[in-house]
C-alpha cells in the first residue's frame, strides 16, 4: 500500500500536526506502508517528501482578489494538478492533514478522489468552520456560520465570507470519497454535530515512540540541561510562546502568584520561540531551550521537570502532553478541548477550569509541595502513555481504517 500525506509541513516547523503526520508515517513504515508527503514546506533530506505543485503567477494575482474577499485559500489553483504528481498517481490512498494556511485549495478534494479516497485528519476545527481553526465559545459553525464573532483568529480573514466558505467546503466534502479522523474524543463529537457528520468520523489518538519517550534518570536531565538539583523545574512548550491560544501570559500569571517561598527554589524551562518582551516578563530564574526537533533532548528535559505546566486556551490532543506522559511527568492545564482525555485528573496530573489562573496556580502548588502524589502520578501517566498512545497501535488503527477504504482483492 502507498499513502500519499499531504501537510503544511512535512516535519519542522509546522507545529503539533507536522510532527504527528511524521510520527504516523514512521509507524506507517514499520507496518509495511509507503508513505510520501507533499507539503508547503519542504524540510527533510529525503525523495519520499516535495513541495505541493503551485501556479505561482497565476496564484498570487488571484490572492489579491480573494484574500480581500475573506477566502484564504481559493487561489492555490495548483492543488487542481496534484492529479500529475507521481506521488498521488502512486497512491492507493491520499491523508491529509492541516491543508489550510495558503497553500492547498479544499475544492480540489472532489476531483483528487476520483483517483483515490482521502482520509482527512483533523488537527483542529478548521476543516468544519467557516475560516477559523478554533471557535472557542462560538459554535456558529454548526448551522452555516456568518457573523463571525472572532474575523481576527487564526487563520484570519479581511472580510466576513465564512457563510459563504461554509457552504463551499460542504459542497466540497458532498462530492468526494471522503473518511475522518479524529485524535481527541472532543474534536470526534464536534465534528458529528458539524457538515462533516455525514462522513464516517473514527477516533484514532495520535501515537509517539515510547522508547524513545521514556523516563531518564533526573538528576542526570538536569545536569545534561545546566539546571538547579535543588530546585522544582516546572516546564512548559509551544512551537511559538507568545502564540495566545497557547496560553503562556496565563502561565507567567500563574507563576507570579506562586508563595514567595515556593517562588524562591523554582525554575521555569521552556521549549519554543519566545520574544524579548515575554522573557522580560518572566518573573522566575528560566531556561530557555529554544526550538527543539531532538527526540533526545526533549525527553531530557522533560525528565528534568517536576511537572509540565501547559495553560493552552484551545486545543485538540496536543503531543507535548503525551511526550510528557511518556517521559513521566505529570501535568496541570486547563479543562478544554480534547486536554481532558490527556491530563486525567488524579491520574496523570490536575486541572482547571478554563482561564482560571487562580486555581492553575493552585493545582502547581499541590503538585509542586506533594512529591508523593507527583511520585505516584509519574508512574501512572508512563502507564497510561505506554497503553493507549504507542505508535504502533495507532499505525494498526490507520492500516486497517485505509485497507476498510481500499476495493477487496480480486
Amino acid at each position: 500500500m502507498n499513502v500519499l500525506q499531504i501537510n503544511f509541513s512535512d516535519y519542522s516547523g509546522g507545529g503539533g500536526g507536522a510532527i504527528a503526520m511524521y510520527r504516523l508515517c514512521q509507524g506507517l513504515a514499520a507496518q509495511g506502508i509507503d508513505c510520501n508527503i507533499l507539503s508547503k514546506a519542504k524540510t527533510l533530506d529525503t525523495n519520499r517528501s516535495a513541495l505541493v505543485p503551485r501556479l505561482r503567477l497565476v496564484e498570487e494575482a488571484l490572492k489579491r482578489i480573494t484574500k480581500p474577499l475573506g477566502l484564504n485559500d481559493l487561489h492555490t489553483l495548483g492543488s487542481f494538478r496534484l492529479g500529475h504528481h507521481p506521488f498521488l498517481q502512486q497512491a492507493d490512498i491520499i491523508n491529509a492533514h492541516v491543508i489550510h494556511s495558503d497553500y492547498f485549495n479544499y475544492l480540489a478534494i472532489p476531483r483528487l478522489t476520483t483517483r483515490a479516497p482521502m482520509v482527512m485528519t483533523l488537527h483542529d476545527m478548521w476543516a468544519f468552520t467557516g475560516h477559523c481553526a478554533y471557535s472557542y465559545d462560538c459554535t456558529r459553525w454548526q448551522t452555516g456560520c456568518g457573523q463571525c464573532p472572532y474575523p481576527t483568529s487564526y487563520p484570519p480573514i479581511q472580510r466576513d465570507s465564512t457563510a459563504l466558505e461554509w457552504r463551499l467546503k460542504r459542497w466540497a466534502y458532498n462530492h468526494a470519497r471522503l473518511a475522518i479522523v479524529s485524535p481527541s474524543r472532543w474534536l470526534q463529537t464536534q465534528a458529528q454535530n458539524s457538515l462533516l457528520g455525514q462522513h464516517p468520523i473514527h477516533h484514532i489518538p495520535n501515537g509517539l515512540d515510547v522508547q524513545a519517550y521514556a523516563p531518564i534518570d533526573p538528576v542526570l536531565a538536569r545536569q545534561a540541561l545546566g539546571l538547579p538539583a535543588d530546585h522544582h523545574i516546572v516546564m512548559s512548550c509551544a512551537e511559538s510562546l507568545t502564540d495566545s491560544r497557547k496560553g503562556m501570559d496565563l502561565l507567567l500569571q500563574s507563576l507570579h502568584r506562586l508563595p514567595d517561598d515556593l517562588k524562591a527554589k523554582t525554575t521555569l524551562l521552556l521549549m519554543g520561540k519566545a520574544s524579548e518582551t515575554m522573557q522580560q516578563a518572566i518573573s522566575l530564574p528560566t531556561v530557555f531551550l529554544g526550538f527543539v526537533a531532538s527526540d533526545r533532548l526533549k525527553s531530557l528535559a522533560y525528565s528534568a521537570a517536576d511537572i509540565f505546566a501547559f495553560p493552552t486556551r484551545a486545543d485538540n490532543l496536543p503531543i507535548v502532553l503525551q511526550e510528557s506522559m511518556a517521559c513521566g511527568t505529570p501535568m496541570v492545564s486547563f479543562d478544554v478541548g480534547g486536554v481532558p482525555e490527556l491530563v486525567r485528573p488524579g491520574i496523570t496530573g490536575l486541572l482547571a477550569p478554563a482561564e482560571d489562573v487562580e486555581a492553575f496556580t493552585a493545582q502547581v502548588v499541590t503538585l509542586l509541595t506533594q512529591p508523593e502524589l507527583r511520585h505516584t502520578l509519574a508512574a501512572q501517566c508512563r502507564q497510561v502513555a505506554v497503553a493507549e498512545y504507542a505508535l504502533d497501535l495507532q499505525a494498526q488503527r490507520y492500516k486497517a481504517l485505509y485497507e476498510s477504504l481500499l476495493p477487496p482483492c480480486g
